[in-house]
């Protein structure tokens, strides 16, 4: 499978592959402010794109991975959609891509309104093939370094505990799943098990215990000290918790918890359990 791009702007999306099994058309119109955010048009887009992530859980394999910041998500899900030859979603690459966008265009994210007005005009790109580096760009300019950097993860918790920017992620996550050529997607991110993909045949909350996520976070952000790193994860965590419950699996959702585990440990007890669930994919 070649390189996919999920982008969003304001008039809407595209969502493409040339992936020999079929792909989904995505492109809906909507007109600025109702991007899944609210009134009649959003909220019957955001219907309409929960059946057809619906619809993907039996064309393919959906795996849905949840868990706090720094519980290894990312990496773990990365390598174990390599291992099943899955494509794979980075969801809080969109968050952190927002959120610096919101920071170039200079809104004050302490104004509500003000950071919601700039969903419209946030075209966003994520690369989703796993072997490949998960390339972002915003206005197709390649962001994937900038978005790890301290000012960004500093300004992630200010966009994401909107409920109106977060509807309007579910709705471009959902499009990403519905999207895949692949047998099968893991999706990994907050609230994933239980908002955008609740019927996953594969859900998973990943965790750790707080030190190891603190530590895991520490070398994932760089020119920033382990003090700031472990501060800003806390600040996050309880920011977060006000909107999602990230720590408790919901019914359905198998636990993994990774604190003694080391990297390859973790991957194969995901891949295990993806296979266990699947038996006849």
């Amino acid at each position: 499978m070649s390189a996919e791009d999920t982008s969003t702007g304001s008039a809407g999306a595209d969502a493409t592959t040339d992936s020999a099994a079929s792909s989904v058309e995505l492109d809906v119109e909507r007109a600025p402010g109702e991007h899944g955010v609210g009134g009649p048009a959003g909220e019957a887009h955001t219907a309409e794109l929960r059946e057809r992530t619906a619809e993907a859980v039996h064309r393919h394999v959906v795996v849905a991975v949840d868990g706090p910041a720094g519980s290894g998500k990312s990496s773990v899900s990365r390598a174990s959609a390599v291992a099943l030859g899955y494509d794979y979603q980075d969801t809080g690459a969109a968050y952190r891509a927002f959120a610096l966008h919101a920071l170039d265009s200079g809104v004050d994210l302490d104004d509500a309104d003000a950071v919601i007005g700039a969903l419209p005009s946030f075209a966003y790109a994520i690369e989703i093939d796993p072997a490949r580096a998960s390339s972002v760009t915003v206005g197709g300019a390649d962001v994937t370094d900038e978005i790890r950097t301290p000012r960004v993860t500093g300004a992630v918790s200010h966009v994401a505990k909107l409920p109106e920017v977060r509807r309007f992620m579910v709705d471009l996550f959902r499009r990403i799943i519905a999207s895949t050529g692949r047998p099968g997607i893991v999706t990994e991110g907050r609230d994933i098990t239980t908002v955008v993909a609740p019927d996953a045949q594969v859900r998973i909350l990943l965790t750790a215990s707080e030190e190891a996520r603190m530590a895991r976070r520490s070398a994932e952000v760089t020119g920033q000290s382990a003090e700031e790193t472990a501060r800003q994860l806390s600040t996050r965590d309880r920011l977060d918790s006000k909107v999602v419950d990230f720590m408790t699996a919901a019914e359905g959702v198998s636990t993994v918890d990774s604190t003694h585990l080391d990297f390859d440990q973790t991957v194969q007890a995901v891949v295990e359990l993806v296979r266990a669930s699947t038996p006849t994919r």
